[in-house]
């Protein structure tokens, strides 16, 4: 019989860094990036199936894309009703609806886990150590804006909950919604998102908990955000000012008369990224624009609204689609929308008022020169 070896002599500390001559830091690392690989293939073969069933779709369909997509809804439910509702659903796929269902459900789980489980790499906050060049290559907003990060709001989409929880979050819509934040940066890719709050919940509100949770919103020091009048000024988030001209359209046949309006202008200019980056979002991915109550909970929607945008950063990288986001310009260039009030630290709001007025007095006096 083989005499046992004897490690008594081995400290803890060396049995666990290093067990016959292996190293589990190494061993940990290589597992991990095996996970991303395996869910970065996932993604990717999901993206590229996806875009196959859009350029066949778009092959026999030579409709509108509103129509098309309504044609392709309309397809799948008729055939998912022949499958599970008729007797034929064993003949054609060979097996059961209960079976068929589960199957499903299984494998959209499966795949919306493999999507989350990418949020640490395709969801990443800026360190604020360099200009975005958007912001550097223009004498519009460089140096004025040159600690801006990018912008945040908020979205409403359509939930389902129970019938009691309904008045909770049903705010601007008609229908139950939740509000959800988010931040972007100038290559309009989300790098902070925050889903499930009710849709009577404030912007502001939001932004306080996504600021304090363990999750939370990253601003570094000396750098900040641009919001619309629905936040508060402050010294990390830079709103435009209240009763002056802010919307582009409103600067059409008159340009800005003061510092109050430049600043206004070309925040405006600056900030719309965020209201594009959600348009582009909910053109890609219908399921959060739609107005039809959803199937799922009010926690897998949330889980799918994070997914949907971990996918739209993917797809920014790969995909810019130019068509879809001329389609978003032109809808946003119809709307108009004001915010509401909030309350803050007088301190805050000091410094972010004095910050704004420094911005809007500097960029006047250069304007104003040229």
């Amino acid at each position: 019989m083989d005499e046992e070896l004897d490690m008594s002599y081995l400290d803890s500390e060396d049995i666990v860094d290093d067990v016959m001559g292996v190293d589990f830091n190494v061993v940990t690392h290589l597992r991990r990036q095996l996970q991303l690989r395996s869910a970065l293939a996932a993604l990717t073969m999901l993206c590229i199936v996806a875009h196959a069933l859009y350029i066949l779709n778009m092959a026999i369909e030579t409709s509108s894309i509103h129509e098309c997509l309504l044609n392709k809804d309309r397809r799948r439910e008729q055939l998912m009703s022949y499958l599970v509702h008729t007797n034929r659903c064993r003949d054609i796929i060979r097996m059961g609806p209960e079976a068929f269902i589960n199957l499903l459900s299984r494998h959209f789980h499966n795949v919306l886990d493999a999507i989350l489980s990418l949020e640490s790499e395709l969801l990443i906050q800026p360190s604020g150590a360099e200009v975005h060049p958007h912001v550097q290559g223009s004498s519009r907003f460089y140096p004025y804006f040159k600690d801006c990060l990018g912008a945040i709001d908020g979205t409403h989409v359509r939930v389902r909950v129970p019938r009691a929880d309904a008045p909770r979050f049903r705010g601007r819509k008609d229908w139950p919604t939740q509000n959800v934040f988010a931040a972007c940066d100038f290559d309009m890719k989300f790098t902070y998102v925050l889903a499930g709050w009710e849709g009577t919940a404030s912007d502001s509100r939001i932004l306080k908990d996504a600021l304090s949770r363990n999750d939370s919103l990253v601003i570094p020091e000396g750098k900040y955000y641009l919001g619309d009048a629905g936040f508060m000024v402050k010294r990390s988030i830079l709103t435009p000012y209240r009763g002056v001209r802010y919307h582009l359209k409103e600067y059409s046949r008159r340009g800005p008369q003061n510092p109050r309006e430049l600043f206004n202008h070309r925040h405006s200019s600056l900030r719309n990224v965020i209201e594009r980056t959600f348009g582009l979002l909910k053109k890609r991915f219908p399921i959060i624009a739609s107005g039809t109550e959803p199937h799922y909970s009010l926690e897998i929607m949330t889980h799918i609204v994070l997914a949907c945008c971990i996918l739209h950063n993917f797809l920014r990288s790969v995909d810019h689609d130019a068509s879809l986001l001329d389609e978003v310009d032109r809808e946003l260039a119809e709307e108009h929308q004001d915010g509401g009030t909030t309350h803050q630290s007088e301190d805050d709001y000091r410094l972010g008022c004095n910050l704004r007025d420094e911005i809007a007095h500097r960029m006047w006096n250069d304007y104003d020169n040229n």
